[in-house]
Parts: structure tokens; C-alpha cells; sequence
């Protein structure tokens, strides 16, 4: 009866809609994501809210599919030219001949096998070498996985791992960070107790380790200068265990409305989310040389992302690459004047691209000589860390999808120096 109910309210819900057959409702879902007109998990959003009959079984699997298509667009669509019927049937019918092991392919340029832009094979080529441009690409092809981070104000990663096993999930701790977890699958964990009471949030693990680099203490100022959604800033409150005051500042009013109802299933009391209009809004001029610790999460290109976000690959070219280097570099500029001396600054990227990373770091020593770079594996060890060797080897953070197992990222940390004291008589 309930699912009756629920079946005949769904159908007044999408009247006018006309009801499709499974393959040809994927085939409208890829054909409204292929415009790239919005993020594709925006427009997979759009379309099954025009299609409320669906169930989670049954947009799950679209989403699957849309989403291998997505990673393999560009061999698809070679592959697709000697194929006839409509794109997106021909590109559908490649994937599942993929998924399924069947697909042989031919001798093919790296860009084209690896489903790259040229100006994006290139780059990794000329950033990795060869060799490593193919582990990249190979990883950035796969699912990313589905990472948690426990929440250290509400439970431990014991009674995390015991209550979700006891929803039928499958979550294991994963050995690099304290308190991350991997979990098995995709299941349904937003019905879980432990999501629902505020024990865990999704999290990737590169994420975690990002703000894990800022390495706030309790009664601090922190000022998360591109918080989004807030998953950093919310590590970041759990990690003062809810004490001082975190800023959570973002030029997205809509993102940061989408973080109030993490931030009360947080418990988490430190935090003050605040729009601004930009990096020279009188109220981040409040908190001038008055911060501990301050994160810039940049706005970059994302390519650290593509397993999750692989639209972003079609969506993304060297014009945009262009505007983000700019902007990246105004917003570090923004961040270092809100550093009290003796605080730290933490700049942080999830890319792959020397441009928004090494080449913005001597960027920002060239114009501030005198900060110094904190190496990033003290930082992290000390917390309990144990990463691949590699990751932190010049004093940076790199996380790489192929070494590390998580998202690309990138961050720097560095830490004002305190003026020194004039000794009397001197």
C-alpha cells in the first residue's frame, strides 16, 4: 500500500512527463548532461527530480552509466563514428560493452585512449613524464571511492564502523589518516544512524588531509577562505574540539546555506558562515593580521576530481585555467594580509596542473620572502599521518589518485614570521 502510495503521488508529481523505457531514459539523462550546460551531478539532479517515479535502484544505475560515459567520452565518441543510430545509444551500448569486458580496442594516441583534451594530456605528460601521465590517466578513469571522516566531537571510528555495520555497511579505517574510513559500494548512508546523528560526513581522504595541514588548536581564529559546503570547515571546528571561532567565508550564499544542516548535525558551535562579495569585503578587512591560521581552498580546475567529476574534463580549458591562476593569486594575496604574526597560512588546490601549484607557490615566496614553508609531513605525522613517502617529499602535499588512493591535491603551508624584539640599550 505504502509503495503504491508513494508510486501514484510520484505520478501526479511528474505529470506531463511521459513515461520512458529504461534505455531510452538513460539516453535522455546522457543527452541532458552532454549539453554540459551545469555540473553533471546537478543535471542527473534536474532530471530525476522531472522523473519522481524512479526509484534509488533505478537512478542509480543511470547515474552509472551517464558517469562511465562521462570518464570515456572522447574514446566513445571515436569509437561511436562507425556506428549507426542516434549518439547517445551508440556511446550507452560502447559503455556497457566496456563494463561488461568486451570491448577490444586499437592502437590509440594516449589523449584519445585515456579520454583527455589535448591541452590536458599534454599537461600531465609535461608534469608527470610519460610513464606517470598513464598511471594518472588510468586512475582518474576508475570510480572514485566513497571516504568518511568520524566526527571526533560526537563518536570514535570504532562506534562509526559498529553502527553503520549494523545498517548493513561496510566501512573500514583507512591506515593514512585517523579517523578516515572507506566505505564498500554506494549505499544508502544518508539513512544511516550515524550519518543522521552527525557521527560521520563524507569526505574524501585528500580532503581530510588538506585540513588536517591547517592544524588548528583550541581557542584559536581560523578563517576558511573558500568554504563551500564546508567539509573542511567542519574538520577544522571538530579539530578545536568546538572552541575559538572559525569563519567559514564564501562569495556562495547558496553553498554555504547548503552547510548549516551539516552544521547542526555536527554539533559543532565555533563556526560562522558569512557571504562575501569578493576578497576585499570590509568584513574579511576585520579580521586583518588577526587570524591563526587561515585555509585557501582554491577554486581551481578540479582535474585532482575527475573520477567524481568528470565532466569537469569537457567543461575546462586553458582560458578557464587562465582566470583561475589569476584568481588563485588574489585570493592568496587576500589570505596573507588576515595572518597575524606567527600564524600560518595553508594553500590548497585539487589539481594536477604545475600552474595552480609549484608555479603559485614561488608566486607567493617571490612576493612574501620572508615567510617560511613549513614542511607538510611534520605537520601530518605529528597528527598521526602515515603516508607514502613521496607525498610529502619536497615539503609539499601531493596526493595523487594512482599512489595514494584518494583525490589529486595539492597544498603549502607557511607561517608569518613574528617581528623581533628590539633588545634596551640596542
Amino acid at each position: 500500500m505504502k509503495r503504491s502510495a508513494r508510486a501514484a503521488r510520484g505520478a501526479r508529481r511528474g505529470a506531463g512527463t511521459p513515461a520512458l523505457a529504461p534505455q531510452a531514459l538513460r539516453a535522455a539523462a546522457l543527452a541532458e548532461v552532454l549539453r554540459f550546460e551545469a555540473p553533471a551531478d546537478a543535471a542527473l539532479r534536474a532530471f530525476f527530480r522531472r522523473h519522481p517515479s524512479l526509484g534509488r535502484r533505478e537512478r542509480g544505475a543511470i547515474a552509472e552509466a551517464v558517469f562511465d560515459v562521462l570518464r570515456h567520452h572522447r574514446l566513445y565518441a571515436h569509437l561511436a563514428q562507425s556506428e549507426a543510430g542516434a549518439l547517445e545509444a551508440r556511446l550507452l551500448a560502447l559503455s556497457d560493452e566496456r563494463r561488461a569486458g568486451r570491448l577490444s580496442l586499437p592502437a590509440l594516441p594516449f589523449a584519445l585512449r585515456s579520454s583527455l583534451p589535448d591541452w590536458l594530456a599534454e599537461a600531465l605528460i609535461a608534469g608527470y613524464g610519460a610513464a606517470r601521465a598513464e598511471s594518472l590517466a588510468a586512475a582518474l578513469l576508475q570510480p572514485a571511492p566513497l571516504d568518511l571522516r568520524v566526527n571526533s566531537l560526537k563518536a570514535t571510528p570504532a562506534q562509526v564502523v559498529a553502527s553503520l555495520a549494523a545498517a548493513g555497511i561496510d566501512a573500514q579505517p583507512l591506515p593514512q589518516w585517523p579517523g578516515a574510513l572507506r566505505v564498500t559500494g554506494k549505499p544508502a548512508l544518508e539513512r544511516s544512524a550515524a550519518f543522521e546523528s552527525g557521527w560521520c560526513e563524507v569526505q574524501d581522504l585528500g580532503s581530510q588531509l588538506l585540513a588536517a595541514l591547517v592544524a588548528p588548536r583550541r581557542g584559536q581564529t581560523v578563517v576558511d577562505l573558500c568554504a563551500g559546503a564546508g567539509g573542511k570547515t567542519l574538520a577544522l571546528a571538530a579539530a578545536m574540539r568546538s572552541t575559538g571561532q572559525v569563519f567559514a567565508f564564501d562569495v556562495s550564499a547558496p553553498r554555504l546555506l547548503r552547510m548549516r544542516r551539516r552544521l547542526e548535525r555536527s554539533g559543532a558551535t565555533n563556526v560562522q558562515p558569512v557571504a562575501i562579495a569578493g576578497e576585499r569585503d570590509p568584513r574579511l578587512e576585520r579580521l586583518h593580521e588577526r587570524a591563526d591560521a587561515v585555509l585557501v581552498d582554491a577554486p581551481c580546475t578540479g582535474t585532482g576530481t575527475l573520477r567524481r567529476n568528470p565532466d569537469l574534463k569537457w567543461r575546462t580549458g586553458p582560458e578557464e585555467l587562465a582566470r583561475l591562476v589569476a584568481a588563485q593569486r588574489s585570493l592568496l594575496s587576500a589570505a596573507a594580509a588576515l595572518v597575524r604574526p606567527g600564524g600560518a597560512l595553508v594553500y590548497g588546490t585539487c589539481s594536477l596542473l604545475a600552474q595552480e601549484n609549484d608555479e603559485q607557490v614561488a608566486w607567493f615566496e617571490a612576493h612574501h620572502p620572508d615567510w617560511r614553508r613549513r614542511p607538510a609531513s611534520e605537520l601530518l605525522e605529528a597528527q598521526g599521518a602515515r603516508l607514502d613517502p613521496q607525498a610529502s617529499a619536497d615539503g609539499l602535499l601531493r596526493l595523487l589518485p594512482d599512489r595514494d588512493g584518494c583525490d589529486g591535491f595539492f597544498a603549502a603551508r607557511w607561517e608569518r614570521p613574528k617581528p623581533e624584539r628590539v633588545r634596551p640599550g640596542r
